[in-house]
């Protein structure tokens, strides 16, 4: 899923979801002696700092390529599931196009990816990137998309509430009989207090059922993605944890069934200590939640085995021409891969419009390009990025795994094991695995 949460909820604004006819890629490859290609995942016009910034970048890359004319579509969220098969398979996805993470194996499946091999070498900051992310994007050693973010989910807390409650800030609970205990001071503060918080509805609880499955060390499904693997001791260990918060230590509150919005409007008011979530969280609690980024910190994932990690990249449309191909990876360098430029990396331009910079990720490159990125990002930091260190030096420590595949059913099956033991004080956390166990079954076996 997307860290944020709208990975799969919210509704497509752009035009592209209401005429799929409008929105393909040319696949002439030129344009007035010019390569032409279409892109998407541009920001909409009502968000307009991120749309003037896009519309810069291209401007500047085109004056940099004069040979190269560049076609953007936005488009809110920037894939949407509803129309994204679709739009592959009645070949009318732009030349160069956004895909999540787990969507890479499947564009490769169905045959409507470009086979980047041959051309990659030409994309400068390729071997640059962190490796354990070109990977999801490389399928039986051939290279198919390029990462453009990443994130890695973590524990989100409340210093003001660690003080109040007796709790050193600059000490965040590192394994989850801590995280238990600190819930439950923090809960004792009473006026309404939570002291942790978890989804448990619209596929979101079972994100983080997985990613804290991650966390105690286990999986969701065999290596060979064939078999659930959730009915062991971990996977028990995770909804026994929640169970004993929720109706042992009352520190969750009585409201359950929530959704990251739920978490989000309550971490932002003040009156939650504790939530899963990314990085990217922060700058939602402060700008839209009423929160301060001086309250806000984030640990890592408690536990010390694993850390679910996403994130987004873009892939090729199959059809697309050399040019196109060569002409699209110049793109990817200039817009989003160059460290401290471009859409997500010009640290001054977005300091200057009160943008956040600071945040500990996305951490994309490694070697000379990532001590660049970061020096850049510290330079011109806004946010109280010591507020993040102890996320950054745990995350170093923890295995990065990204998503199970068939991931949105999968998850719309643990929703149901994590909602049954937060609504239900006697809920059988055995028979509840065993259940999802068969469910997650049957789905991979359809493939």
């Amino acid at each position: 899923m997307r860290s944020t949460g709208f990975r799969r909820t919210l509704i497509a604004l752009s035009a592209c979801s209401l005429a799929l006819t409008a929105c393909g890629g040319s696949n002439d490859g030129s344009a007035d002696g010019k390569t032409r290609i279409t892109v998407n995942c541009m920001p909409p016009k009502s968000a307009k700092v991120d749309r003037q910034f896009f519309e810069e970048d291209i401007a500047s890359f085109e004056k940099q390529n004069p040979d190269i004319d560049v076609v953007a579509h936005d488009a809110f969220p920037c894939q949407d599931p509803k129309t994204f098969d679709a739009k592959l398979a009645g070949g009318q996805m732009e030349n160069v196009f956004y895909t999540y993470f787990t969507d890479a194996r499947h564009v490769v499946d169905i045959n409507q990816a470009a086979d980047l091999t041959p051309y990659v070498k030409e994309l400068k900051s390729y071997p640059t990137l962190q490796k354990q992310l070109r990977d999801i994007y490389t399928v039986d050693g051939k290279v198919y998309g390029i990462p453009r973010t990443g994130y890695s989910m973590g524990l989100i807390y409340n210093r003001k509430l660690f003080e109040k409650a007796g709790l050193d800030p600059d000490k965040p609970p590192m394994t989850w009989e801590e995280v238990r205990a600190d819930a439950k001071k923090i809960a004792a503060l009473g006026k309404g207090t939570v002291g942790y918080a978890d989804y448990s509805a619209q596929n979101q609880g079972g994100w983080h059922f997985t990613a804290e499955l991650y966390a105690q060390g286990g999986d969701v499904v065999s290596a060979d993605g064939k078999k659930a693997t959730i009915d062991t001791p971990e996977a028990r260990a995770v909804l026994r944890n929640l169970h004993d918060m929720r109706w042992v230590d009352d520190s969750m509150g009585s409201k359950q069934l929530l959704v990251i919005n739920d978490a989000q409007q309550m971490m932002g008011s003040g009156k939650l200590g504790m939530y899963l979530a990314a990085p990217d969280n922060i700058p939602i609690l402060v700008k839209e939640k009423g929160g301060n980024y001086k309250d806000l910190a984030i640990a890592p994932m408690p536990g010390g085995k694993g850390t679910l990690i996403g994130g987004d990249g873009y892939m090729f449309q199959k059809k697309d021409t050399p040019a196109q191909i060569r002409a699209g990876l110049k793109w990817l360098d200039h817009m989003f891969l160059t460290p401290g430029k471009g859409f997500l990396g010009d640290y001054v331009r977005a300091k200057k419009n009160d943008a956040p910079v600071g945040l500990p990720e996305p951490r994309l490159f490694t070697g000379a390009a990532d001590t660049k990125d970061q020096q850049v990002k510290k330079a011109n930091a806004n946010v109280p990025v010591g507020n993040y260190q102890t996320f950054l030096d745990g995350n170093q420590k923890l295995r990065m795994k990204i998503e199970p595949p068939h991931a949105q059913q999968i998850y719309s099956v643990l929703d149901g094991a994590v909602s049954a033991v937060l609504t239900k004080k006697d809920a059988d956390i055995d028979q509840l695995l065993e259940d999802a166990s068969g469910k997650i079954d049957s789905t991979l076996a359809r493939g």
